[in-house]
Protein backbone atom coordinates (compact mmCIF):
# COMPACT_ATOMS: atom_id res chain seq x y z
CA UNK A 1 0.00 0.00 0.00
CA UNK A 2 2.60 2.46 1.12
CA UNK A 3 4.23 1.48 -2.41
CA UNK A 4 1.19 2.66 -4.38
CA UNK A 5 1.04 6.36 -2.80
CA UNK A 6 4.84 6.95 -2.81
CA UNK A 7 4.34 6.15 -6.71
CA UNK A 8 1.08 8.00 -6.79
CA UNK A 9 2.83 11.04 -4.93
CA UNK A 10 5.47 10.93 -7.54
CA UNK A 11 3.59 10.73 -10.41
CA UNK A 12 1.31 14.02 -9.08
CA UNK A 13 4.67 15.70 -8.20
CA UNK A 14 5.98 15.02 -12.27
CA UNK A 15 2.61 16.64 -13.46
CA UNK A 16 2.83 19.96 -10.83
CA UNK A 17 6.51 20.50 -11.46
CA UNK A 18 6.68 19.79 -14.71
CA UNK A 19 4.43 22.43 -15.38
CA UNK A 20 5.37 26.29 -15.60
CA UNK A 21 3.56 29.42 -14.98
CA UNK A 22 4.58 32.24 -17.33
CA UNK A 23 3.49 35.78 -16.46
CA UNK A 24 3.99 37.40 -20.14
CA UNK A 25 3.47 41.00 -21.70
CA UNK A 26 2.44 41.30 -25.09
CA UNK A 27 6.42 41.91 -25.51
CA UNK A 28 8.22 39.40 -23.79
CA UNK A 29 5.79 36.81 -25.26
CA UNK A 30 6.86 38.26 -28.88
CA UNK A 31 10.06 37.53 -27.51
CA UNK A 32 9.55 34.40 -26.56
CA UNK A 33 7.96 33.04 -29.44
CA UNK A 34 10.75 34.40 -31.68
CA UNK A 35 13.24 32.39 -29.44
CA UNK A 36 11.34 29.52 -30.12
CA UNK A 37 10.38 29.30 -33.22
CA UNK A 38 11.62 26.39 -34.97
CA UNK A 39 11.50 28.03 -38.48
CA UNK A 40 13.24 31.06 -37.01
CA UNK A 41 15.91 28.93 -35.67
CA UNK A 42 16.44 27.06 -38.75
CA UNK A 43 16.93 30.56 -40.51
CA UNK A 44 18.95 31.84 -38.43
CA UNK A 45 21.36 28.38 -39.22
CA UNK A 46 21.22 29.66 -42.43
CA UNK A 47 22.89 32.68 -41.48
CA UNK A 48 25.92 30.84 -40.04
CA UNK A 49 25.88 28.21 -43.26
CA UNK A 50 25.91 30.99 -45.36
CA UNK A 51 28.65 33.12 -43.50
CA UNK A 52 30.49 29.20 -43.50
CA UNK A 53 30.07 29.61 -47.27
CA UNK A 54 31.35 33.57 -47.47
CA UNK A 55 34.68 32.47 -45.92
CA UNK A 56 34.99 29.52 -48.04
CA UNK A 57 34.76 31.69 -51.12
CA UNK A 58 37.65 34.36 -49.58
CA UNK A 59 39.45 30.60 -48.73
CA UNK A 60 39.46 29.91 -52.61
CA UNK A 61 41.37 34.06 -53.54
CA UNK A 62 44.04 32.80 -50.79
CA UNK A 63 47.11 31.08 -51.43
CA UNK A 64 46.67 27.42 -52.16
CA UNK A 65 49.96 25.27 -50.56
CA UNK A 66 50.10 21.37 -51.00
CA UNK A 67 52.25 18.45 -50.75
CA UNK A 68 53.18 15.63 -52.01
CA UNK A 69 55.69 12.34 -51.20
CA UNK A 70 56.27 9.21 -52.57
CA UNK A 71 58.98 6.23 -52.02
CA UNK A 72 59.16 3.38 -54.58
CA UNK A 73 61.17 0.34 -54.89
CA UNK A 74 61.42 -1.26 -58.67
CA UNK A 75 61.04 -5.31 -58.55
CA UNK A 76 62.20 -4.71 -62.45
CA UNK A 77 63.98 -2.11 -63.76
CA UNK A 78 62.52 -0.19 -66.50
CA UNK A 79 64.58 -0.16 -69.79
CA UNK A 80 65.37 1.83 -72.79
CA UNK A 81 67.02 1.01 -76.22
CA UNK A 82 70.44 2.07 -76.51
CA UNK A 83 72.35 2.30 -79.29
CA UNK A 84 75.99 0.36 -79.10
CA UNK A 85 78.11 2.11 -82.16
CA UNK A 86 80.15 4.05 -80.22
CA UNK A 87 82.35 1.69 -77.51
CA UNK A 88 83.60 4.90 -75.73
CA UNK A 89 79.82 5.23 -74.63
CA UNK A 90 79.79 1.71 -73.09
CA UNK A 91 83.21 2.43 -71.22
CA UNK A 92 81.02 5.32 -69.80
CA UNK A 93 78.38 3.11 -68.73
CA UNK A 94 80.83 -0.06 -67.46
CA UNK A 95 82.06 2.75 -65.01
CA UNK A 96 78.89 4.13 -63.78
CA UNK A 97 77.52 0.42 -63.37
CA UNK A 98 74.85 0.92 -65.85
CA UNK A 99 72.99 -2.80 -66.29
CA UNK A 100 71.88 -4.46 -69.33
CA UNK A 101 68.50 -6.02 -69.97
CA UNK A 102 69.69 -9.47 -67.53
CA UNK A 103 70.26 -6.75 -64.99
CA UNK A 104 73.86 -7.64 -65.48
CA UNK A 105 76.59 -4.98 -65.37
CA UNK A 106 78.06 -4.09 -68.68
CA UNK A 107 80.68 -5.28 -69.67
CA UNK A 108 82.23 -3.69 -73.07
CA UNK A 109 84.29 -6.91 -74.05
CA UNK A 110 80.31 -8.09 -74.57
CA UNK A 111 79.19 -5.21 -76.35
CA UNK A 112 77.74 -6.10 -79.63
CA UNK A 113 77.65 -3.00 -82.55
CA UNK A 114 73.51 -2.66 -82.57
CA UNK A 115 70.71 -1.98 -80.24
CA UNK A 116 71.22 -2.97 -75.96
CA UNK A 117 68.76 -2.23 -73.45
CA UNK A 118 69.56 -0.79 -70.18
CA UNK A 119 68.06 0.94 -67.27
CA UNK A 120 69.15 4.54 -66.48
CA UNK A 121 67.19 4.39 -62.66
CA UNK A 122 67.87 2.72 -59.16
CA UNK A 123 65.88 0.05 -57.98
CA UNK A 124 64.73 2.48 -54.43
CA UNK A 125 63.53 6.19 -55.36
CA UNK A 126 61.54 8.74 -53.20
CA UNK A 127 60.24 12.09 -54.44
CA UNK A 128 58.81 14.93 -52.14
CA UNK A 129 57.58 18.66 -52.97
CA UNK A 130 55.61 21.60 -52.37
CA UNK A 131 53.21 23.88 -54.24
CA UNK A 132 52.02 27.03 -54.06
CA UNK A 133 49.67 28.67 -56.27
CA UNK A 134 47.61 31.77 -55.90
CA UNK A 135 45.23 33.35 -57.86
CA UNK A 136 45.24 36.53 -59.24
CA UNK A 137 42.01 36.32 -60.86
CA UNK A 138 39.32 34.51 -62.16
CA UNK A 139 35.50 35.69 -62.94
CA UNK A 140 33.18 33.84 -61.06
CA UNK A 141 35.58 34.11 -58.07
CA UNK A 142 35.79 37.85 -58.04
CA UNK A 143 32.26 38.16 -58.58
CA UNK A 144 31.57 35.82 -55.35
CA UNK A 145 33.65 38.16 -53.51
CA UNK A 146 31.69 40.85 -54.22
CA UNK A 147 28.39 39.34 -53.61
CA UNK A 148 29.46 37.90 -50.45
CA UNK A 149 27.25 40.35 -47.81
CA UNK A 150 24.34 40.81 -50.22
CA UNK A 151 23.88 36.97 -50.21
CA UNK A 152 24.40 37.60 -46.31
CA UNK A 153 21.83 40.12 -46.22
CA UNK A 154 19.36 37.54 -48.41
CA UNK A 155 19.67 35.20 -45.27
CA UNK A 156 19.07 37.31 -42.91
CA UNK A 157 16.14 39.42 -45.00
CA UNK A 158 14.33 35.77 -44.90
CA UNK A 159 15.13 35.80 -41.03
CA UNK A 160 13.43 38.79 -40.70
CA UNK A 161 10.22 38.37 -42.64
CA UNK A 162 9.48 34.95 -40.37
CA UNK A 163 9.89 37.19 -37.43
CA UNK A 164 7.10 39.36 -38.76
CA UNK A 165 4.95 36.55 -39.21
CA UNK A 166 5.43 35.86 -35.74
CA UNK A 167 5.10 39.10 -34.50
CA UNK A 168 1.73 39.17 -36.21
CA UNK A 169 0.57 35.73 -35.14
CA UNK A 170 1.41 36.13 -31.49
CA UNK A 171 -0.04 39.68 -31.24
CA UNK A 172 -3.51 38.40 -32.77
CA UNK A 173 -3.71 34.88 -30.33
CA UNK A 174 -2.64 37.66 -27.23
CA UNK A 175 -5.10 39.97 -27.85
CA UNK A 176 -7.74 37.10 -28.08
CA UNK A 177 -7.20 35.63 -24.78
CA UNK A 178 -6.67 39.29 -23.30
CA UNK A 179 -10.62 40.52 -25.08
CA UNK A 180 -12.12 36.87 -23.85
CA UNK A 181 -11.06 36.83 -20.92
CA UNK A 182 -12.59 40.48 -20.55
CA UNK A 183 -15.83 39.03 -21.94
CA UNK A 184 -15.51 36.95 -19.60
CA UNK A 185 -15.59 39.02 -16.44
CA UNK A 186 -18.67 40.68 -17.89
CA UNK A 187 -20.33 37.46 -18.24
CA UNK A 188 -19.54 36.42 -14.60
CA UNK A 189 -20.90 39.36 -13.54
CA UNK A 190 -24.45 39.11 -15.67
CA UNK A 191 -24.48 35.84 -14.10
CA UNK A 192 -24.30 37.23 -10.26
CA UNK A 193 -26.85 39.49 -11.31
CA UNK A 194 -29.51 36.80 -12.86
CA UNK A 195 -28.46 34.68 -9.90
CA UNK A 196 -29.57 37.43 -7.15
CA UNK A 197 -32.80 38.53 -9.33
CA UNK A 198 -33.71 35.11 -10.01
CA UNK A 199 -33.31 34.74 -5.65
CA UNK A 200 -35.07 38.49 -5.19
CA UNK A 201 -37.93 36.58 -7.79
CA UNK A 202 -38.13 33.55 -5.89
CA UNK A 203 -38.79 35.41 -2.64
CA UNK A 204 -41.56 37.29 -4.45
CA UNK A 205 -43.48 34.69 -5.91
CA UNK A 206 -43.51 32.94 -2.44
CA UNK A 207 -45.26 35.70 -1.42
CA UNK A 208 -47.71 36.05 -4.47
CA UNK A 209 -46.34 39.24 -5.94
CA UNK A 210 -44.76 37.36 -9.24
CA UNK A 211 -46.30 34.39 -11.12
CA UNK A 212 -44.97 31.63 -11.86
CA UNK A 213 -44.74 32.63 -15.95
CA UNK A 214 -42.15 35.03 -15.21
CA UNK A 215 -39.98 32.45 -12.70
CA UNK A 216 -40.01 30.35 -16.04
CA UNK A 217 -38.74 33.41 -18.01
CA UNK A 218 -36.01 34.20 -16.09
CA UNK A 219 -34.79 30.30 -15.93
CA UNK A 220 -34.79 30.53 -19.91
CA UNK A 221 -32.32 33.69 -19.66
CA UNK A 222 -29.97 32.25 -16.91
CA UNK A 223 -29.75 29.01 -18.76
CA UNK A 224 -28.75 31.30 -22.04
CA UNK A 225 -26.30 32.95 -20.06
CA UNK A 226 -25.20 29.86 -18.61
CA UNK A 227 -24.40 28.56 -22.44
CA UNK A 228 -22.77 31.95 -23.31
CA UNK A 229 -20.36 31.21 -20.38
CA UNK A 230 -19.55 27.84 -21.35
CA UNK A 231 -18.68 28.69 -25.11
CA UNK A 232 -16.39 31.94 -23.84
CA UNK A 233 -14.50 29.71 -21.27
CA UNK A 234 -14.21 27.53 -24.07
CA UNK A 235 -13.36 29.94 -26.36
CA UNK A 236 -10.40 31.35 -23.81
CA UNK A 237 -9.22 27.70 -23.45
CA UNK A 238 -9.11 27.36 -27.32
CA UNK A 239 -7.39 30.90 -27.85
CA UNK A 240 -4.45 30.17 -25.00
CA UNK A 241 -4.17 26.74 -26.88
CA UNK A 242 -2.84 28.97 -29.92
CA UNK A 243 -1.28 31.26 -27.75
CA UNK A 244 1.20 28.54 -26.58
CA UNK A 245 1.75 27.01 -30.01
CA UNK A 246 2.86 30.49 -31.11
CA UNK A 247 5.20 30.55 -28.18
CA UNK A 248 6.66 27.66 -28.64
CA UNK A 249 5.99 26.60 -25.30
CA UNK A 250 4.47 23.28 -23.61
CA UNK A 251 0.39 23.10 -23.53
CA UNK A 252 0.48 21.64 -20.34
CA UNK A 253 2.17 25.18 -19.07
CA UNK A 254 0.17 28.18 -17.32
CA UNK A 255 -0.11 31.48 -18.76
CA UNK A 256 -1.14 34.88 -17.22
CA UNK A 257 -1.29 38.01 -19.67
CA UNK A 258 0.27 41.18 -17.91
CA UNK A 259 -1.03 43.74 -20.36
CA UNK A 260 -4.55 45.23 -19.90
CA UNK A 261 -6.67 46.54 -22.60
CA UNK A 262 -5.68 49.90 -23.56
CA UNK A 263 -8.90 51.10 -25.57
CA UNK A 264 -7.21 54.45 -25.49
CA UNK A 265 -3.91 53.18 -27.23
CA UNK A 266 -6.05 52.69 -30.23
CA UNK A 267 -7.67 56.13 -30.20
CA UNK A 268 -3.69 57.41 -30.49
CA UNK A 269 -2.87 54.94 -33.50
CA UNK A 270 -5.75 56.67 -35.16
CA UNK A 271 -3.09 59.83 -35.26
CA UNK A 272 -0.58 57.85 -36.70
CA UNK A 273 -2.64 56.98 -39.98
CA UNK A 274 -1.26 60.29 -41.13
CA UNK A 275 2.19 58.83 -41.87
CA UNK A 276 3.30 58.55 -45.34
CA UNK A 277 4.47 54.44 -46.05
CA UNK A 278 7.56 53.38 -46.97
CA UNK A 279 8.56 51.03 -48.41
CA UNK A 280 11.83 50.38 -47.03
CA UNK A 281 10.22 49.49 -43.95
CA UNK A 282 8.95 46.56 -45.11
CA UNK A 283 11.40 43.10 -45.02
CA UNK A 284 9.15 41.75 -47.88
CA UNK A 285 10.41 45.21 -49.54
CA UNK A 286 13.83 45.00 -48.69
CA UNK A 287 14.54 40.75 -49.41
CA UNK A 288 13.46 41.70 -52.89
CA UNK A 289 16.11 44.83 -52.96
CA UNK A 290 18.91 42.29 -51.22
CA UNK A 291 17.40 39.62 -54.78
CA UNK A 292 18.06 42.63 -57.21
CA UNK A 293 21.52 43.58 -56.51
CA UNK A 294 22.36 39.70 -56.33
CA UNK A 295 20.93 39.13 -59.85
CA UNK A 296 23.06 42.37 -60.92
CA UNK A 297 25.76 40.32 -59.53
CA UNK A 298 24.77 37.43 -61.90
CA UNK A 299 24.47 39.33 -64.97
CA UNK A 300 28.04 40.73 -64.28
CA UNK A 301 29.47 37.23 -63.69
CA UNK A 302 28.48 36.09 -67.09
CA UNK A 303 29.99 38.92 -68.55
CA UNK A 304 33.20 38.37 -66.89
CA UNK A 305 32.81 35.11 -67.81
CA UNK A 306 34.96 36.12 -71.34
CA UNK A 307 38.07 37.48 -69.24
CA UNK A 308 40.72 35.31 -68.87
CA UNK A 309 41.42 32.86 -65.71
CA UNK A 310 44.89 34.12 -64.25
CA UNK A 311 47.19 32.21 -61.10
CA UNK A 312 50.59 32.58 -60.53
CA UNK A 313 52.44 29.45 -58.75
CA UNK A 314 55.54 28.02 -57.57
CA UNK A 315 56.78 24.10 -57.32
CA UNK A 316 59.89 22.62 -55.17
CA UNK A 317 60.30 19.16 -55.80
CA UNK A 318 63.54 16.16 -54.42
CA UNK A 319 64.14 13.42 -55.92
CA UNK A 320 66.53 10.53 -54.80
CA UNK A 321 67.32 6.93 -56.37
CA UNK A 322 69.73 4.65 -54.81
CA UNK A 323 70.32 0.81 -55.04
CA UNK A 324 69.72 -0.57 -52.06
CA UNK A 325 67.16 -0.73 -49.80
CA UNK A 326 69.27 -1.14 -46.52
CA UNK A 327 72.31 0.37 -46.79
CA UNK A 328 74.21 -1.94 -44.19
CA UNK A 329 77.81 -1.22 -45.19
CA UNK A 330 77.38 2.76 -46.08
CA UNK A 331 78.14 2.01 -49.90
CA UNK A 332 74.87 2.97 -51.54
CA UNK A 333 74.48 6.67 -50.66
CA UNK A 334 71.67 8.60 -52.01
CA UNK A 335 71.80 9.95 -55.55
CA UNK A 336 69.15 12.79 -54.70
CA UNK A 337 68.45 16.46 -56.59
CA UNK A 338 66.29 19.58 -56.51
CA UNK A 339 63.73 20.83 -58.61
CA UNK A 340 61.99 24.70 -58.86
CA UNK A 341 59.48 25.44 -60.60
CA UNK A 342 58.04 29.35 -60.75
CA UNK A 343 55.65 30.02 -63.78
CA UNK A 344 52.20 31.85 -64.16
CA UNK A 345 49.17 30.09 -65.93
CA UNK A 346 46.74 31.75 -68.25
CA UNK A 347 43.78 30.79 -69.32
CA UNK A 348 41.55 32.29 -72.11
CA UNK A 349 38.06 31.15 -73.21
CA UNK A 350 37.82 31.07 -76.90
CA UNK A 351 34.52 29.51 -78.44
CA UNK A 352 31.82 27.65 -75.98
CA UNK A 353 29.04 28.25 -79.03
CA UNK A 354 27.18 30.99 -77.31
CA UNK A 355 26.63 29.04 -73.92
CA UNK A 356 28.15 32.52 -72.04
CA UNK A 357 26.14 35.10 -74.31
CA UNK A 358 22.96 32.83 -73.36
CA UNK A 359 23.29 32.58 -69.82
CA UNK A 360 23.50 36.99 -70.03
CA UNK A 361 20.01 36.82 -71.66
CA UNK A 362 18.80 34.60 -69.01
CA UNK A 363 20.11 36.09 -66.24
CA UNK A 364 18.83 40.19 -67.79
CA UNK A 365 15.23 38.34 -68.06
CA UNK A 366 15.27 37.10 -64.73
CA UNK A 367 16.55 40.79 -63.46
CA UNK A 368 13.59 42.14 -65.15
CA UNK A 369 11.18 39.42 -63.40
CA UNK A 370 12.57 40.56 -59.95
CA UNK A 371 11.92 44.68 -61.01
CA UNK A 372 8.42 43.63 -62.00
CA UNK A 373 7.93 41.90 -58.80
CA UNK A 374 9.32 45.02 -56.77
CA UNK A 375 6.61 47.01 -58.98
CA UNK A 376 3.95 44.47 -57.70
CA UNK A 377 4.83 44.52 -54.09
CA UNK A 378 4.72 48.64 -54.22
CA UNK A 379 1.30 48.45 -55.55
CA UNK A 380 0.42 45.83 -52.87
CA UNK A 381 1.37 47.92 -50.11
CA UNK A 382 -0.21 51.06 -51.19
CA UNK A 383 -3.71 48.65 -51.64
CA UNK A 384 -2.65 47.02 -47.80
CA UNK A 385 -2.20 50.36 -46.43
CA UNK A 386 -5.00 52.04 -47.84
CA UNK A 387 -7.23 48.72 -46.50
CA UNK A 388 -5.78 48.79 -43.09
CA UNK A 389 -6.39 52.95 -42.52
CA UNK A 390 -9.59 52.49 -43.42
CA UNK A 391 -9.99 48.71 -41.28
CA UNK A 392 -8.47 50.73 -38.02
CA UNK A 393 -10.58 53.77 -38.48
CA UNK A 394 -13.44 52.45 -38.82
CA UNK A 395 -12.90 49.64 -36.39
CA UNK A 396 -11.74 52.22 -33.51
CA UNK A 397 -15.53 54.35 -34.93
CA UNK A 398 -17.43 51.26 -34.42
CA UNK A 399 -15.72 50.68 -30.65
CA UNK A 400 -17.12 53.94 -29.83
CA UNK A 401 -20.26 53.02 -31.18
CA UNK A 402 -20.86 50.06 -29.36
CA UNK A 403 -19.31 51.00 -26.16
CA UNK A 404 -21.91 54.20 -25.86
CA UNK A 405 -24.29 51.24 -26.74
CA UNK A 406 -23.26 49.37 -23.81
CA UNK A 407 -23.59 51.91 -21.65
CA UNK A 408 -26.76 52.74 -22.59
CA UNK A 409 -28.39 49.33 -22.39
CA UNK A 410 -26.78 48.97 -19.11
CA UNK A 411 -28.49 51.92 -18.41
CA UNK A 412 -31.72 51.15 -19.37
CA UNK A 413 -31.49 48.12 -17.81
CA UNK A 414 -30.47 49.53 -14.27
CA UNK A 415 -33.90 51.69 -14.69
CA UNK A 416 -35.94 49.03 -15.66
CA UNK A 417 -35.02 46.71 -12.69
CA UNK A 418 -35.55 49.74 -10.42
CA UNK A 419 -39.16 49.90 -11.56
CA UNK A 420 -39.44 46.54 -11.01
CA UNK A 421 -38.39 46.28 -7.39
CA UNK A 422 -41.10 49.42 -6.78
CA UNK A 423 -43.29 47.44 -8.28
CA UNK A 424 -44.02 49.82 -11.35
CA UNK A 425 -42.38 47.59 -13.98
CA UNK A 426 -42.78 44.16 -14.81
CA UNK A 427 -40.53 41.09 -14.97
CA UNK A 428 -41.05 40.78 -18.66
CA UNK A 429 -39.02 44.18 -18.94
CA UNK A 430 -36.01 43.37 -16.79
CA UNK A 431 -35.77 39.85 -18.53
CA UNK A 432 -35.89 41.93 -21.93
CA UNK A 433 -33.37 44.21 -21.15
CA UNK A 434 -31.20 42.08 -19.26
CA UNK A 435 -31.13 39.85 -23.12
CA UNK A 436 -30.34 43.68 -24.69
CA UNK A 437 -26.98 43.92 -22.38
CA UNK A 438 -25.63 40.77 -22.91
CA UNK A 439 -26.11 41.51 -26.26
CA UNK A 440 -24.34 45.09 -26.57
CA UNK A 441 -21.71 43.63 -23.90
CA UNK A 442 -21.24 40.64 -26.88
CA UNK A 443 -21.16 43.21 -29.91
CA UNK A 444 -18.98 45.81 -27.95
CA UNK A 445 -16.08 42.82 -27.53
CA UNK A 446 -16.34 41.76 -30.70
CA UNK A 447 -15.72 45.71 -32.05
CA UNK A 448 -12.60 45.89 -29.47
CA UNK A 449 -11.02 42.37 -30.88
CA UNK A 450 -11.76 43.71 -34.39
CA UNK A 451 -9.90 47.09 -33.20
CA UNK A 452 -7.02 45.42 -32.32
CA UNK A 453 -6.75 42.93 -35.20
CA UNK A 454 -6.79 46.08 -37.20
CA UNK A 455 -4.18 47.90 -35.19
CA UNK A 456 -1.94 45.00 -35.58
CA UNK A 457 -2.69 45.20 -39.47
CA UNK A 458 -1.88 48.60 -39.72
CA UNK A 459 1.39 48.54 -38.06
CA UNK A 460 2.12 45.43 -40.34
CA UNK A 461 1.30 47.71 -43.48
CA UNK A 462 3.68 50.33 -42.48
CA UNK A 463 6.59 48.12 -41.26
CA UNK A 464 6.30 48.94 -37.28
CA UNK A 465 5.00 45.81 -35.76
Amino acid sequence: MRSYLIILCALIASNVFGQQVRKLSLNEAVETAIKNAIEIQNLKLDEEIQLAQNNEIKGSALPQISADGQMSYYTNLPQIPFPSSDINIYQVLEKEGVRDNNGNPINVGNASFGIQAVSFVAPLNYQYGVGVQQLLFQPDVFVALQARQSVLDLARGNTEVAIEKVKEAVQKAYYSVLVAQNQKSTVDATMQRLDKLSFEMGQMYKNGFVEKLDIDKLSVTLNNTKTAQNQINNGIAINLAVLKNALGISQKDSIILTDPLDVSSLQADIIKLGQEVKYEDRSEYRLLGTAKRLQELDVKRFKMAYFPTVAAFYQFQRSGQRNDIYDVNGSGPWFAFNTGLVGLSIKQPIYDGGQKRHKIQQAKLKLQKIDNNIIQLSQYIDLENNIAKNSLTNAVLNLEVQKRNMELAESVFNSTTKKYQSGLGSSFEVIQTDTEVQRANGSYFQALYDAYVAKVNYLKSIGKL
